[in-house]
């Protein structure tokens, strides 16, 4: 049971990233579109005072900000897709149409039985318009919850067919037929239950709010510690899009979660400083400033005759965590190899949100400094603070480099470069496998493209060959697989010989981290083997 749960929570963790990934362009966007319209921007460059460019920003956040108004079907579409075995077009299309008759069906609920209260003033009602429609505020779980309910059945049902006049009501239309009274049933049942849920929610965000900087201490820490199940994702996200993460009122519309308020404040930058929830966005010290410090002890503690070697790994690893946010290829090269040293990291982690809190710095930079810089600076020192937020990054750049390097020294730890030789050093690029392994590349041409399979016949053999491997997706990072027997796997090959930075098995379920380009790994994957894409 256990192992059942958790594996059952790391294909949901993976599901988010659907809806969850898509947001922060959702976010750049409304940041560009208030740099054409911000006085500072205007005042330094008068160029930009005119009907159109100061139109156009105006119309590209402010249309944007429907998307934050709107997570509750977002999340709904993006989980059903995420957890869907098969026709994941027709799961989101058929998530589309639950999330719809839900609504409607608990607003005539509410509507037959008179528990509907006055439109004109639902702040503190505990009720929301909807699409339009006025039913209890559930927010981004209703989506969450309702995705859930879609996949289970869409998963049962999806391939059942029928012969002869019936034929027309298989597959994904008998999948809503058995959806609609699941859903009905469903609305009218949460109209009695989700009050009770939502008092529970309130008093634990209460109590969050309660503990203060060790609660936020233990959130920050907890967003680093979970990183090898793959469950970290689970910590963040309710802080970030629903009412745990706080709840402010911005323009006339009220806004839930850490990241949509700061959004909001975005799209309309008036007000003092910024909402103290945005506290729970604060999470781009350790992955900005910290582990650059990590990495420069691990090159200045390694072997001289390593030292090349490990400067050629670890700049590539540096510049994707400093720009793009992307932590774990450079966490699992330490994580299972000195854990003391990745329980430091998260504890720093945590530890940095409370600095910034007590600062009052309201900036946020949780997918590195290009976001960070499009975030903050538009809405001015005054508002984020933002600059406070680069100087503790430098100084726990400086604490990540005295202790990790004393440490390395201390204990011994075999990091980056100090492995007993050379080819040991772990995190190849793909340039260098390609260089190491250019035997091993193949090659094929489909139509006026090149299509290559690169390390996949590495990759395959390692993970015990095209026969024990079930399924293959990917998340941001990591390359997600379920195989028939996960004792077949080949840890050392996937890290020497195709750059995988970790190897996590668990059960059938192994996932090898890649990094940025999991995307054409996971590709390449799929046609070495003839496989059409699982997703």
């Amino acid at each position: 049971m256990k192992d059942k749960l958790m594996n059952g929570m790391q294909r949901f963790a993976k599901a988010m990233f659907i809806p969850v990934l898509i947001l922060p362009i959702a976010g750049l966007l409304i940041a560009i579109g208030n740099l054409f319209t911000n006085a500072r921007l205007i005042e330094l460059l008068p160029f930009l005072d005119n009907p159109i460019t100061m139109g156009f920003g105006s119309i590209l956040s402010g249309s944007l900000v429907s998307i934050l108004t709107n997570l509750g079907l977002i999340f709904c579409v993006g989980i059903a897709v995420g957890l869907s075995n098969k026709k994941k077009a027709e799961a989101g299309f058929t998530a589309l149409l639950g999330f719809l008759v839900f609504i409607y069906a608990m607003n005539n609920f509410l509507s037959f039985n008179e528990m509907l209260v006055d439109p004109a003033s639902l702040q503190g009602t505990g009720q929301s318009m909807v699409l339009g429609v006025q039913v209890l505020d559930m927010g981004v779980f209703l989506g969450i919850i309702l995705g859930v309910v879609v996949a289970l059945v869409h998963n049962k049902f999806a391939e059942i067919e029928f012969d002869n006049a019936f034929q027309i009501y298989g597959g994904s239309r008998f999948v809503f037929i058995v959806l609609i009274p699941i859903v009905v049933i469903f609305a009218i049942l949460m109209s009695y239950i989700w009050p009770v849920v939502q008092s529970g929610i309130d008093a634990t965000g209460s109590f969050i709010n309660q503990t203060g900087n060790f609660g936020l201490f233990l959130y920050g820490t907890l967003e680093r510690l979970l990183i090898p199940t793959g469950l970290h994702h689970l910590v963040y996200t309710p802080f970030l899009y629903t009412s745990l993460g706080g709840v402010a009122e911005v323009g006339g519309e009220v806004f839930e979660g850490a990241r949509n308020i700061y959004f909001a404040e975005i799209a309309d930058p008036s007000g003092g400083l910024l909402n103290q929830s945005v506290i729970w966005d604060a999470r781009g010290i350790s992955k900005m400033f910290g582990l650059l410090g990590a990495c420069l002890a691990m090159y200045h503690t390694a072997k001289p005759e390593n030292k090349a070697r490990a400067k050629a790994i670890l700049i590539p690893a540096v510049f994707t965590s400093f720009v793009a946010g992307v932590t774990e290829p450079i966490e699992f090269s330490f994580m299972f190899i000195a854990p003391v040293l990745f329980v430091i990291h998260s504890v720093f982690s945590g530890f940095s949100m409370v600095v910034l809190n007590l600062l009052n710095v309201r900036a946020i930079g949780p997918n590195g400094f290009i976001d960070f810089l499009l975030y903050n600076v538009p809405l001015g020192f005054e508002r984020t603070r933002w600059p406070i937020f680069i100087l503790v990054g430098i100084a726990f750049f400086i604490i990540y480099y005295l202790t990790f390097r004393f440490l390395i020294t201390k204990f011994k730890f075999k990091t980056i470069g100090r492995e007993d030789s050379v080819q040991d050093t772990k995190l190849y690029s793909k340039k260098d496998y390609q260089a190491a392994k250019s035997g091993q590349l193949v090659e094929t041409v489909t139509g006026d493209r090149e299509a290559e399979t690169g390390s996949a016949p590495v990759i395959v053999q390692a993970l015990g060959g095209p026969e024990n491997i079930d399924t293959i997706t990917n998340c941001y990072t990591r390359l997600r697989l379920t195989l028939k027997d996960p004792a077949l796997v080949d840890e050392q090959t996937l890290r020497t010989d195709t750059g995988a930075s970790g190897v996590i098995v668990k059960d059938q379920n192994v996932q090898v981290v890649y990094g940025l380009q999991v995307n054409s790994v996971r590709r390449s994957v799929e046609k070495y083997l003839g496989r059409d894409p699982e997703e």
